[in-house]
């Protein structure tokens, strides 16, 4: 299919990003100043699936009240509905003018923080969203790639997480949820406007687990400066094993 004058070839990214044929080119508003410092926008989500938290969200919040650079951090809380998370994600990015994005959401049943390598172009919910949603193998995008690849440097992440103390491990899955949704769209957007984006998952923290691993918030918050850190470097990733038989 040939593709319409919005839009924009892929810059190089390692697997093509995902394009839209009849969506705006891109979430920037011209007349935003831009920034002296660069600024880091941390996203998470609100609550969902009857928890009372999002760790996720817990989180990000605790960190921008302590964090002290090196660049400005914001952060922004997004909702779990699909159908609103292309437009959220839009408007934040418009808000802030980033130059780097981490969006973060929570893997219940997960030990470790995961930095996720890929997303897919497909809603598969195995619950519904909370606005009562339930898509089955649909596409994100009807016109976009396959799939999309994190431009955080992950190798180093996990390292840099692993040294903070706190576990860690490269995700080959970001599943078919709203995570999923919110990274592909993510990298559809830091394709066109060029800026560091991907997503990373964290573990449900004690008070929601059950029986299930967990990791204190204390140690998420730890996690996280860690992942901000190594993003705002622009060195290449490093080559470290990092991936799975299945």
């Amino acid at each position: 299919m040939r593709r319409s004058d919005g839009d924009h070839p892929t810059n190089g990214r390692r697997g093509s990003g995902p394009h839209r044929a009849s969506r705006p080119a891109g979430p920037y508003d011209e007349d935003v100043a831009d920034a002296t410092e660069p600024t880091v926008l941390l996203t998470a989500f609100e609550p969902f699936g009857g928890d009372a938290v999002n760790p996720s969200w817990e989180a990000a919040q605790r960190l921008a009240a302590t964090w002290d650079g090196p660049a400005t951090l914001v952060v922004e809380q997004l909702p779990v509905v699909f159908a609103e998370e292309r437009s959220r994600l839009a408007a934040a990015i418009a808000k802030h003018r980033p130059a780097v994005v981490i969006a973060t959401g929570l893997a219940a049943g997960r030990a470790a923080v995961t930095p996720e390598r890929v997303a897919i172009n497909v809603m598969d919910a195995r619950i519904p969203d909370n606005a009562g949603a339930q898509p089955v193998d649909e596409p994100i995008d009807p016109f976009g790639a396959p799939a999309a690849f994190s431009g955080l440097p992950i190798k180093r992440i996990v390292r840099d997480v692993r040294a903070a103390g706190v576990p860690a491990a490269v995700s080959n899955s970001a599943g078919t949820f709203t995570c999923n949704q919110l990274f592909y769209e993510l990298m559809s957007f830091a394709d066109r406007e060029g800026f560091r984006a991907g997503f990373v998952h964290v573990p449900a923290t004690p008070d929601i687990a059950g029986e299930g691993p967990s990791l204190d918030l204390d140690r998420i918050v730890t996690a996280l400066d860690a992942v901000v850190r190594a993003s705002l470097d622009p060195a290449p990733d490093i080559v470290a094993e990092g991936g799975a038989e299945s």
